[in-house]
């Protein structure tokens, strides 16, 4: 089992979101916990020795890395998808 970790951009992003919606958002997050690469996520590439995916949710993107070696499920930031590649 992987556990979540958001960094300060994610949560900060998070924080200024409608309860529902950040619901919603932290619900689908930590389903990330017991299946880390579900099949809507997608491949970016490797950052460090690190995987990349993006996940969607909605209308909104999260991009996170894979540690699979500490089974750390980092999540580096979560935005419109027109502003997350930024």
């Amino acid at each position: 089992m992987y556990f979540v970790e958001l960094s300060i951009k994610a949560q900060e992003f998070l924080n200024k979101l409608d309860n529902d919606t950040k619901e919603r958002i932290e619900k689908r997050l930590k389903s990330l916990e017991d299946n880390p690469v579900p099949s809507d996520s997608k491949f970016i590439g490797r950052d460090n020795n690190e995987i990349v995916f993006r996940y969607r949710i909605g209308k909104f993107r999260v991009l996170y890395k894979l540690k699979e070696a500490r089974k750390i499920i980092l999540i580096s930031k979560i935005d419109k998808r027109d502003r997350v590649y930024d």
